[in-house]
């Protein structure tokens, strides 16, 4: 099996995992954070046409925000159907 690639990020994490920084938390806080993790989980495609030059411009702003546009246009997706 092989080992997985690790962003610096997770990487910093499991390092501070194994120093034993992060401290447990409450059976309902847990069962909060793990909830919340389940509501965003993708597990639909959806499959859309729009106009070039939008999905340009969608993907140069979230190049500027830092994220890949399909996760940008998700989280869009996600705030207006709320």
């Amino acid at each position: 099996m092989r080992t997985p690639k690790l962003t610096i990020q997770e990487r910093q994490i499991e390092k501070e995992l194994l120093k034993g920084t992060y401290e447990p938390v409450s059976d309902s806080e847990f069962k909060s954070i793990a909830d919340a993790i389940n509501k965003r989980k993708k597990d639909t495609v959806l499959n859309i046409r729009i106009n070039k030059q939008d999905l340009d411009n969608i993907k140069k702003k979230a190049k500027r925000l830092g994220v890949r546009y399909q996760t940008f246009i998700s989280e869009v997706i996600h705030k207006v159907a709320m």
